[in-house]
């Protein structure tokens, strides 16, 4: 039997699906971990960890385990697309308003003053990954939003699935979803929609996996306007100010959800060229133009009305 349950955390739409399982013991497990992530690596918490660590720029800091894996992935998803997806944006992030949870930032009325300058870099940190030690250098602020949520989907989907004792479960994040375990018969149903809150019954395309993971990347959801300029929250690093791309949306399928959110972003922000390069890795995606076209590489399958056509 198939069970879910669904909420909001950390500024997002919460799912978590059971196949003959426990779905409560899935539930508490997945809302836990959300929670120590949350007290880790949020960028909108004072109190969080990595707020810490981004307050005392040019000083060594021991990173706990979860800050440490957090980091290094994020600097793997760094190296992996020349930069394209960098940690290093998080004051970049603050100076286009983005600097507190979606909800309370889109009502806010005040100018800001953009600067086109690229972010500093990833290369510009110091990490010992042995050591967990970090030292930022002075005006280095990290962000760990993208790689960080996506990082939380697939240690969810894996702690879900020891609490709830179940076959298989799939969790999903704001669009970031991961599965684990032995799926359903026919295997997990997604709905591939450009907003993460859509009902999991609601009308577009939709795919079925049976292992690892789909992510998606879109700019058509968390906009603001302010002083009268539309903002969304993809930096591009090369710029500092928000990726201007041949496409509002990509979902790719990886075999974890780091790895799809890592190519989704990345392909976002590279335009044109995206296609080749995610059909050049192997990777099923669909991308959806500002003017509404779909393109499918690697793959990734036509809907069936269009297909028996």
């Amino acid at each position: 039997m198939i069970r879910s349950r669904s909420w909001d955390a950390i500024g997002t739409s919460v799912r978590v699906v059971v196949s003959d399982g426990d779905v409560h013991a899935a539930r508490a497990a997945v809302a836990g971990l959300i929670d120590e992530v949350d007290r880790t690596y949020s960028r909108f918490r004072p109190d969080s960890e990595l707020s810490q660590v981004n307050a005392h720029a040019t000083e060594t800091v021991t990173l706990s385990p979860l800050l440490a894996l957090a980091t290094e992935t994020a600097l793997r998803g760094a190296l992996l697309t020349d930069g394209l997806v960098d940690p290093t944006v998080g004051r970049h992030m603050r100076l286009i308003g983005y600097n507190d949870d979606f909800a309370r930032i889109r009502g806010r009325t005040e100018r800001i003053i953009l600067r086109l300058e690229p972010v500093p870099g990833w290369q510009a940190l110091q990490f010992d990954v042995a050591r967990r030690a970090l030292r930022l250098p002075l005006g280095v602020e990290l962000d760990l939003g993208s790689t960080g949520k996506a990082l939380a989907a697939d240690l969810a989907a894996d702690a879900a699935l020891r609490a709830s004792g179940s076959g298989g479960v799939l969790v999903s994040l704001g669009g970031d979803i991961a599965v684990a375990g032995v799926p359903p018969r026919g295997g997990w149903s997604v709905l591939v929609s450009e907003d993460s809150r859509a009902p999991v019954d609601g009308p577009g395309e939709t795919v079925s996996i049976r292992d690892g993971a789909i992510a998606t990347s879109s700019t058509t959801v968390r906009r603001w306007i302010r002083g009268g300029v539309d903002l969304h929250h993809i930096v591009d690093p090369r710029t500092g100010l928000p990726a201007e791309s041949n496409w509002r949306t990509v979902s790719v399928v990886a075999a974890s959800c780091v790895d799809a959110n890592i190519a989704a972003t990345a392909a976002l922000i590279r335009g044109a060229d995206a296609p080749d390069w995610l059909a050049g890795l192997g990777l099923a995606a669909r991308l959806v133009a500002q003017d509404g076209g779909v393109t499918r590489v690697g793959g990734w399958p036509m809907p069936a009305g269009m297909a028996a056509a």
